[in-house]
């Protein structure tokens, strides 16, 4: 079990990894033909640089927008945040000082997120309009999240977990290692539905995560007034044109 885990946990890593470079090498290369950040927008880059951390922090937009969702998808985003800041544990020795402050916070968060998980999911199915632009992906990846809270719910409050031979065996992961891993079944299906979630990751809407920041909405200073917005598959064929025209 412990060499199927391995390998399983080394591919989907590997798969992540790459998945997100590609993709988010092609949201960095995609030409924004148009000046459209969405008003009332800053006219300079640090406004941007501020308004992309309040909403990256704060999700203003959608607080703005819709309160209730706004409450349930910052809840679920923040405790899940504090989750994987108290994982670190398993992955560092010795364990930083404020990672072990962060212990009981992180343990509790679970139900925080398992509630905002809940909400956002109930917006997908009672809401008519989220209804009806909802696939069954969207229901999968909700699932999926669901099952690695709930299975981490199950280690933490029910089912005790032997804590030392999995971080032996994590830290032998890093270390090209292979440890045994506890024969707990909850442990193993919780680490099967992580790698799971590492492998969709890059190719789901999960990803905008990342591609938040190449939003044009939100990542371009407004200043069309000032300067003319040109991109450069426009430069090159103005370019290429001028030339033509010389050569006539």
């Amino acid at each position: 079990m412990s060499t199927f885990v391995g390998i399983f946990l080394y591919l989907t890593t590997l798969i992540l990894v790459v998945g997100l470079i590609v993709r988010i090498r092609r949201y960095a290369v995609v030409p924004a033909p148009l000046k459209i950040p969405t008003t009332p927008a800053p006219t300079t880059t640090g406004g941007v640089v501020l308004r992309m951390a309040r909403e990256v922090v704060l999700f203003e937009s959608l607080f703005r927008a819709n309160k209730w969702i706004w409450i349930f998808g910052w809840m679920f985003h923040a405790a899940m945040l504090l989750i994987l800041l108290r994982h670190l544990r398993y992955f560092i020795e010795p364990v930083w000082t404020w990672v072990v402050l962060i212990q009981p916070f992180g343990k509790y968060a679970a139900f925080a997120m398992a509630i905002g998980l809940a909400g956002l999911w109930l917006r997908r199915i009672l809401v008519e309009r989220i209804r009806y632009i909802t696939g069954p992906s969207d229901h999968l990846m909700l699932a999926l999240l669901a099952g690695i809270t709930l299975t981490g719910m199950a280690m933490s409050f029910a089912v005790a977990t032997d804590i030392v031979s999995l971080k032996t065996f994590v830290l032998g992961l890093l270390r090209l290692e292979l440890h045994p891993i506890p024969s707990d079944a909850i442990l193993i299906v919780h680490l099967v539905l992580v790698g799971t979630l590492l492998v969709v990751f890059p190719f789901s809407k999960l990803l905008h995560a990342p591609g938040i920041f190449f939003s044009p909405t939100r990542n371009q200073v407004d200043d069309p007034r000032e300067r003319r917005h040109i991109t450069p598959w426009s430069t090159e064929r103005l370019s290429g044109h001028r030339a033509g025209g010389a050569g006539d």
